[in-house]
């Protein structure tokens, strides 16, 4: 929630700014003593998790469904291949090349405020993209 709110109220963008802005406010006071990099770990897992296959709208039992491996092609035809047995490489492949966006907020209704059992709420729209 905190990369969230902090996407909406700096200027960061790019998830690995995010990611280290994070983990110098520390919200969860994560205890640093042993120079664990909790939030780099978890949101580079929640990356890899979207990317092999985690849905919205479904309940994940973290079960991946790319087996073999994970083909990214770079705009200048580049071709990277993460085998599973890369996962680190790929989960700092994800958090130093993707960034957060939102969508489009007339055809989503993007910032808009709507009732539901007399209390307000407003929607967010936000996008995990990769960096161009």
């Amino acid at each position: 929630m905190e990369i969230v709110y902090l996407f909406y109220t700096s200027g960061y963008t790019k998830t690995i700014d995010l990611v280290n802005e994070i983990s110098r406010i520390n919200p969860l006071g994560f205890n640093h003593e042993s120079n664990h990099p909790f939030y780099s770990y978890k949101i580079g897992s929640f990356l890899t998790d979207i990317a092999l296959v985690m849905m919205p709208a479904k309940v994940w039992f973290g079960q991946l469904d790319a087996t073999g491996g994970y083909l990214v092609v770079k705009d200048n035809g580049e071709v990277l291949c993460y085998h599973i047995y890369n996962r680190n490489e790929f989960e700092d492949y994800l958090l130093n090349n993707t960034k957060l966006e939102t969508a489009s907020s007339t055809r989503h209704d993007f910032g808009s405020v709507y009732s539901e059992n007399n209390k307000l709420f407003f929607k967010l729209n936000l996008q995990i993209r990769f960096l161009r």
